[in-house]
């Protein structure tokens, strides 16, 4: 997995390439953790280039949903491929999160 982290507007941008599994999640939860301690309160992960996610992928965003929320932020996901959004469509997560088309929707 590749994170790529940018910051546009009033928000951090991580663009997530690859696979989202038990071996890279804890990748990711180290990302949203530097940020959320930075003071970001703002994410927006973009997942055009992300081909798999698994439940420890979908632990870790609901871990960084969590935090950004007791800290009054939020964390908004777009560009969802076919095998991904169907992984939150049948977990339900598809509900517990905003999803967009494209990074300019998410951070509007």
């Amino acid at each position: 997995m590749e994170i790529t982290v940018t910051k546009k507007a009033n928000a951090v941008i991580l663009k997530v390439d690859g696979r989202m599994d038990a071996s890279t999640s804890p990748e990711f939860d180290r990302e949203c953790g530097a940020l959320i301690d930075a003071g970001e309160r703002s994410l927006v992960v973009d997942f055009g280039g992300l081909e798999y996610i698994s439940s420890a992928g979908l632990r870790s965003l609901l871990s960084a949903a969590k935090k950004l929320k007791a800290m009054q932020g939020q964390i908004r996901l777009c560009r969802m491929g076919g095998l991904v959004q169907e992984v939150f469509a049948l977990s339900g997560f598809a509900s517990m999160f905003s999803i967009y088309p494209g990074v300019e929707e998410a951070l509007a």
